[in-house]
């Protein structure tokens, strides 16, 4: 029956699928499957034991020093693989024996404890049979006659606290053991609410189990869903990917081109700054040098003066003629080469508007998705139908495993296992009531003997009377005594059955505990129970040569126990992988397969996109066989560099004005000053605005030089980059589409990829999750067993053996303090006051005191108790 619950995890596919990996450049968004629903389990399979806690451990304690060795597993393992008794001669082989001698080294504290108790079980029987004849002789303390001792008040006193003691601590150990009898009761009569929440549990294990399978198998849509999803837009979508993809090598080859028609532009705006510059610095040069040659008449017509002749203004005159010749103009513009030509030949080349070109190619490449869709409407189709493929497989493999059917019949067996215990229940409590109540009986013998030490001590320590002589004792104290002798007689009398019980008891429950209760709880056990060979000779394994008939598989119980513990599912615990082979069932790699078939298939044509026209190819070769870099732009740069003027007109200025300022005042230095004045005005009307046109002319020039370097390599080189664009549009279209729609259908089975794993994940952790499993075995062992009943018993055995250990103190107690309550017949006199030997006579030959002798009778009948 165990094996049909297997049977349904074979609808789990997730373990066993293999598939070919996956690439993608973009992440795979997730699906959101949400989480298994899982029942709630009732069972806490662990056991408070409440105040009895504190004595659990105590006797355990007391187990630790009796056994402190570990658990023996190595030792356990070969006595569990050795055959003993196949052969009369088995026990007297070596191995055999040296085992024999471990095991009794291991059990050397439950040896020499049972000895002990085995021989107070035999001697202290005997030793009472052998007392009570002895006192039946008068002898042992039988003859009733007290002799007088000067510290008989202490001995009866000491003696009392000795057995009160002793009393006390046999009175503990009876309630230890009643508490440990009712306990146990009580724990088997509560169980039942502990075994109905196992089965229980069981139940909704049985009953969550198809609703977590279909719920796996109805997330299947979610998948479906995402993928048709995908589908349903694959033809533009696989156009997008194979224009992004052509893109990365069509989109630098348009730059390249509109850099260049770009250039072309600035090549023009150069040429005609360069030659609107050139005319105005000639036409201005040409106003300079006039207005410089008129500056200089003027200077010389005032130097020629009378009072430039005096001594004074002679050598300052002088100086200014002397410096005249530096008035002229220093560049010479109508030298440099003329630029209209080439001007002329790029506007010619700017007749076709080469971005307008360029925007056409883009144009026509952006419809790249359109003529993919177009061209590939036949793999959306075929692409829907391996998916459903895939769809289909998945939903007619839950179909070939009769879910509800193996359900039903697992109920069925859960609920006959359920009525059995249901009906057995009460002949447990039955005999459970047999047991306590025979666990009563033995209580109440020790209980009958503390309570006649207790009356005696109560009846003798209120009936004495120190000034009574032992002869005259009264009822109460005498009725002490015998009470006292009573609890003697009935500990001889119970002490054999007492320890016959705590030896069985003490045997079978401390081994337990040793030997099962504290391995399983460190699982010790588990190590041992998965011991290869050691169940079974033939199996390495015994679980799974059980279970799968397969002793290779590493199935132990305390994997198996570990992960139900930790409510994982079925599958896992048991290795149900290694029985069924779900790769057939679930192996989507076949259709990838068939997907690269049909992607290998496609092939598409992009002929029509044109990316630059022979036109626009003829206009960048135009423009590049212009020669306009045989321009002489160092002839340019250097007329620009040169100033305009042959000296600075501002220190000219400055300098005659310096010179008129040397003349004495008068006429001839206003007249030089005024000509300073002209002159400055000169350099800013006339200067200033030809060295700005001058910068203007050098910049032009240099982007000229710089923009038409090498312009044959570059034309060639942005020629070269749209034909290899144009190439890979019309030769390699076909393989990136084959390569992005590889990636996308890449991105779709990882849609189910993720289904899958998903469910194996989900098998692993939430679906039949096997707590209950677990907590059934806590439940018997260390709940049930250990807990309820071996640590009750181990109670038990411990009070019950204490207060019998302590009826030997007792007994010696008793006797020797009923010497001291009951009534002697005959006792020792001796009077202080009068010491003459006739008197003495007169009491008896032996100094005894005898009532006879003064006609005092004895008002009690000596009694067979008073006997003792």
């Amino acid at each position: 029956m165990a094996r049909k619950l297997y049977l349904l995890l074979l609808l789990f596919c997730g373990h066993t699928v293999s598939e070919k990996p996956l690439l993608n450049d973009r992440p795979l968004a997730p699906l959101d499957f949400g989480y298994v629903p899982t029942g709630s389990y009732d069972t806490n399979a662990y056991h408070e034991p409440g105040p009895i806690g504190l004595l659990f451990q105590i006797v355990q304690g007391f187990l630790y020093v009796v056994q402190p060795n570990k658990f023996p597993q190595d030792l356990v393992k070969r006595i569990a693989q050795q055959k003993f008794g196949e052969t009369r001669n088995d026990y007297q082989k070596p191995e055999n024996v040296l085992l024999t001698l471990q095991a009794i080294h291991y059990e050397i504290g439950f040896i020499v404890a049972a000895v002990l108790g085995v021989l107070f079980f035999l001697l202290v029987p005997l030793v009472g049979f052998c007392f009570c004849m002895c006192r039946c002789c008068d002898n042992c303390g039988g003859e009733m006659h007290q002799r007088h001792k000067k510290n008989a008040d202490c001995q009866r006193g000491s003696i009392a606290t000795f057995l009160f003691v002793t009393s006390l601590l046999m009175s503990l150990g009876v309630l230890c053991a009643f508490a440990a009898n009712q306990n146990l009761t009580d724990q088997i009569r509560g169980s039942k609410r502990l075994v109905q929440s196992n089965f229980k549990d069981l139940k909704t294990l049985l009953i969550d189990t198809p609703v977590q399978i279909d719920y796996l198998l109805n997330k299947f849509n979610i998948t479906k869903d995402k993928a048709l999803s995908e589908l349903n837009n694959v033809g533009p979508l696989l156009g997008e990917r194979v224009h992004e993809q052509l893109g990365k090598g069509v989109r630098p080859a348009f730059d390249a081109v509109l850099n260049m028609a770009g250039a072309i532009k600035e090549t023009k705006e150069a040429l005609e700054n360069v030659s609107v510059s050139v005319e105005v610095l000639q036409e201005a040069m040409d106003r300079l040098n006039e207005n410089l040659t008129d500056a200089k008449l003027q200077l010389n017509s005032t130097l020629s003066d009378p009072a430039c002749f005096t001594n004074v203004a002679l050598t300052y005159c002088n100086k200014i003629k002397n410096s005249l010749s530096q008035l002229k103009v220093n560049a010479n513009f109508s030298t440099l080469p003329d630029t209209s030509q080439y001007l002329h030949k790029l506007n010619n080349v700017l007749k076709t508007d080469l971005s307008n070109l360029v925007q056409k190619g883009y144009a026509a490449f952006n419809s790249t998705p359109e003529l993919v869709h177009n061209q590939t409407k036949n793999i959306e189709e075929d692409m829907k139908n391996i998916l459903d493929s895939i769809g289909a497989n998945i939903t007619n493999f839950s179909k070939m495993i009769p879910v509800l059917q193996i359900m039903s019949n697992l109920t069925a067996y859960l609920a006959q296992s359920e009525m059995y215990v249901r009906d057995y229940y009460p002949v447990v409590e039955q005999y459970d009531f047999y047991r306590w109540l025979a666990s009563l009986v033995l209580c109440c013998m020790v209980t009958l003997i503390v309570v006649f030490y207790f009356l005696g001590l109560l009846c003798g320590s209120f009936g004495y009377d120190q000034h009574s002589s032992p002869t005259t004792r009264g009822c109460i104290s005498n009725t002490g005594g015998n009470f006292l002798m009573a609890g003697v007689g009935f500990s001889f009398i119970f002490s054999w059955i007492l320890m016959l019980i705590v030896i069985v008891t003490f045997l079978a429950g401390g081994n337990v505990q040793k030997l099962v209760c504290e391995p399983f709880q460190d699982r010790s056990l588990f190590k041992v129970l998965d011991t290869p060979y050691l169940l079974n000779s033939q199996w390495k394994n015994y679980l799974s040569g059980v279970l799968y008939q397969n002793a290779n598989v590493s199935l132990t119980f305390e994997k198996v126990y570990s992960d139900c513990k930790e409510n994982k599912g079925i599958f896992t615990a048991l290795q149900i992988d290694n029985l069924f082979n779900l790769n057939e069932f679930l192996n989507i790699s076949m259709y990838v397969d068939e997907i690269s078939d049909r992607i290998e298939m496609i092939n598409i044509k992009l002929n029509n996109i044109v990316l630059l026209d022979e036109k626009g190819r003829r206009n960048l070769e135009d423009f590049s066989s212009m020669g306009i870099d045989e321009i002489d732009f160092d002839a340019f740069l250097a007329e620009v560099g040169k100033s305009s003027t042959n000296v600075d007109l501002l220190a000219f200025a400055n300098d005659l004005e310096g010179n008129a300022d040397m003349l004495p005042k008068g006429a001839l230095g206003n007249a030089l000053k005024g000509h300073a004045n002209s002159i400055r005005m000169i350099h800013i009307q006339q200067v200033v605005p030809m060295e700005q046109t001058m910068g203007l002319l050098n910049q032009s020039i240099k982007l000229l030089q710089r923009t038409l370097f090498d312009i044959e390599g570059k034309v060639l080189d942005v020629i070269s980059s749209i034909d290899a664009a144009q190439m890979l549009i019309n030769n390699n279209a076909s393989s990136v589409m084959k390569q992005e729609s590889k990636k996308f259908m890449d991105t779709v089975i990882g849609y189910f990829v993720q289904y899958i794993q998903w469910v194996k994940d989900s098998i692993a952790l939430d679906v039949a999750g096997c707590k209950p499993i677990a907590n059934v075995v806590d439940t018997a062992v260390d709940v049930f067993l250990c807990s309820y009943v071996i640590d009750s018993v181990n109670s038990f055995w411990f009070g019950l053996g204490g207060s019998t250990i302590f009826l030997i103190p007792a007994i010696i107690f008793a006797v020797k303090l009923a010497k001291y309550y009951r009534r002697m017949d005959t006792e020792d006199v001796y009077d202080d006051v009068e010491t003459v030997p006739m008197k003495n006579m007169e009491n008896g030959n032996n100094g005894y005191h005898n009532e006879y002798l003064y006609g005092i009778r004895n008002p009690i009948m000596t009694s067979a108790v008073e006997q003792w």
